[in-house]
């Protein structure tokens, strides 16, 4: 099975992201044509010169996050959805921005269709201002890449509470910010390339 293959036989050992990779059908958020490659381990492309991010990236970002039930997580890049369903999998409620309309529409009627969407809270616009209406969140998800972590999106996340984004331009590396205590620390971790957050 490719969740063996791809994700268990490397170093995801979280049994719950493993579980919510293979309950998400990551087919149902990839284009009609590209479907029998859908649980291939490759980022695939969704339209819009946006992506699809592979399996193996999605579930070792999610089980870097550490999401609990119940937790409230902003997602900064909706994207298709596939990664906000994987969280909204784990219980968690996500509150997910995309930048583009048609994106945005395409991700909410899917993850509707599939019944998450009353765990998904999907808005249109910008990731740099977060939602401040809902702050604080236990954990935050960028998957798109500033070119540097955005103090706001930090200051919107609780105290305890984890920030898992991709940060640099064109290549970057994963950073990883942990509040605790009134203190954030701030580490790097794996070589990634993400699209670039606008």
């Amino acid at each position: 099975m490719w969740i063996d293959r791809q994700l268990r036989n490397r170093d995801i050992t979280d049994e719950r992201v493993l579980a919510a990779m293979a309950a998400v059908p990551r087919a149902e958020f990839v284009p009609a044509a590209l479907r029998h490659e859908a649980t291939d381990d490759t980022p695939l492309p969704i339209g819009h010169g946006q992506t699809i991010s592979q399996p193996y990236i999605v579930a070792w970002m999610t089980q870097e996050l550490d999401v609990q039930p119940d937790a409230r997580v902003l997602e900064i890049g909706t994207g298709s959805g596939y990664q906000t369903a994987i969280l909204a999998e784990l219980g968690a409620d996500v509150y997910s921005l995309e930048l583009i309309p048609e994106l945005a529409d395409q991700a909410r009627a899917t993850l509707e269709r599939l019944g998450y969407g009353a765990r998904v809270h999907l808005r249109t616009g910008s990731g740099y201002g977060g939602w401040p209406e809902a702050v604080p969140f236990d954990r935050i998800l960028l998957t798109a890449s500033p070119p540097e972590l955005p103090a706001v999106l930090i200051d919107q996340l609780g105290d305890p509470g984890r920030l898992v984004a991709p940060v640099g331009t064109d290549w970057q590396r994963i950073v990883i910010v942990d509040k605790a205590d009134g203190r954030t620390r701030q580490r790097e971790s794996i070589p990634v390339r993400f699209v670039p957050m606008k």
